[in-house]
């Protein structure tokens, strides 16, 4: 397949997923790995969705039926997200409900676009730990 120009720059803000209990994955990744809330819906002590340092986003649904941990999002941070919407729609995507900034692609993955700040986009991609 032909490489093509991309369209603007992005890089992976946080995934997120679908757990029955959100007090036990809060406590692993707090002991275990060290990832601090830095967000939060709903009171501190029983929120429904928690975002945590290093790009995880949990979300507590107690009559979720599926297997623990279900995938539910990419969120993608984007230098230009109207310019990724349209990337995205072009490519078969389609807009939700749940706002402009996100789009469903033809295999039912969920993006949501959010703008860059602070040349957050450049910083991150300059970044990459597996070079020496």
């Amino acid at each position: 397949m032909p490489e093509l120009k991309s369209t603007t720059k992005a890089y992976l803000d946080h995934v997120a997923f679908t757990v029955r209990d959100i007090a036990p994955h809060l406590i692993f990744f707090r002991d275990v790995l060290g990832m601090t809330v830095t967000k939060r819906d709903g009171p501190e002590e029983t929120p429904s969705q928690v975002w945590l340092l290093g790009g995880l986003q949990i979300a507590e649904d107690p009559a979720f039926t599926g297997p623990e941990g279900r995938f539910a999002h990419l969120g993608l941070i984007c230098g230009d997200v109207p310019a990724a919407i349209q990337g995205a729609l072009a490519h078969g995507g389609k807009s939700l409900d749940k706002g402009a900034h996100w789009v469903e692609m033809p295999d039912g993955l969920l993006l949501e676009f959010l703008p860059d700040t602070r040349n957050a986009v450049e910083t991150v991609r300059n970044l990459d730990p597996r070079q020496a």
